[in-house]
């Protein structure tokens, strides 16, 4: 099929708009795509009309093959916008193309009402699967896209969770590790807490990896680098929550870890109170003299 061919398509779109907007509307409600509930009739109706006259405009170019051409910038554009709010609103990538799909019987209806010659309908029917075939795996791309953005945002944002930088007292921070430390991870830890010590002027800083369940080669270089970090920026560290399988992983494995280390979060916390000239005493309530 040439490249350049023209089609009364984009006729029959601006003939009889509203007539296939509603019909393609209530094609992609019967379809049920989920997410479609999470939007309010305007936005729908919107999205829909606003694809109808690119697809029409791009359509009047000819250029039926190549969707990725300047005349397609307005319905590419259409469509990006679509697949983000169907994907925020729960579709998957295969849902969200049902956007595009749904047009294929509307459009049928259309051309078999208007186009009464076989091979008039044919050519009709052969440009309009083309184009809405193309611009369907487009929209599924999209779709898989912006849902892989999603889920990277949200992987960032649960490291970001799952690193909290504590507080305990004047310049004691803490900084309890839960699951597996990988490089990623570790950057993050990393920054947050040489953050951290520069904003509270950290002089103790103690690292609780009770909630790291194995501790093989490669996580004790990733705590390394953190304590050496940690120690450019002026700050001391411990490490607690050892557990006697990790202590004896560790001294299999041959790594030195080169830091004060505590079994317990309490006791490094008492430690570091020690360090920086603090104690901690029972208080005594008097008792009253009996009568």
């Amino acid at each position: 099929m040439p490249a350049d061919l023209h089609s009364v398509i984009p006729a029959l779109i601006e003939q009889h708009h509203q007539e296939l907007l509603q019909a393609w509307i209530g094609s992609q409600r019967r379809g049920g795509a989920a997410g479609l509930s999470l939007l309010d009739n305007a936005t729908i109706n919107e999205q829909a009309r606003r694809f109808l006259d690119e697809l029409r405009r791009s359509a009047l170019s000819g250029q039926v093959e190549n969707i990725d051409g300047p005349e397609w910038a307005g319905t590419r554009e259409v469509l990006e916008q679509v697949s983000r709010s169907r994907s925020a609103g729960g579709s998957s990538a295969s849902q969200t193309a049902t956007f595009v799909f749904s047009l294929k019987e509307p459009l049928f209806n259309l051309l078999r009402e208007h186009v009464k010659d076989a091979e008039g309908m044919a050519r009709e029917t052969l440009i309009a699967s083309l184009l809405l075939d193309k611009l369907g795996l487009y929209t599924t791309e999209l779709a898989q896209r912006s849902r892989d953005e999603v889920i990277a945002r949200q992987q960032e944002e649960m490291l970001e969770l799952s690193t909290p930088v504590i507080e305990l007292w004047d310049g004691i921070l803490a900084l309890p590790l839960i699951g597996t430390l990988d490089s990623a991870r570790t950057q993050i830890v990393m920054e947050n807490l040489l953050q951290r010590i520069v904003d509270s002027r950290t002089e103790i800083a103690i690292i609780d990896i009770t909630g790291v369940p194995t501790v093989d080669t490669l996580v004790a270089q990733h705590l390394l680098k953190t304590i050496s970090a940690a120690r450019l920026m002026g700050a001391d560290c411990i490490i607690s929550g050892i557990r006697p399988q990790i202590a004896q992983t560790i001294v299999h494995l041959g790594v030195e870890l080169d830091v004060i280390s505590k079994a317990t979060m309490a006791d490094a916390f008492a430690l570091a109170l020690r360090r920086i000239g603090k104690t901690v005493t029972d208080r005594v309530v008097a008792r009253r003299p009996e009568a």
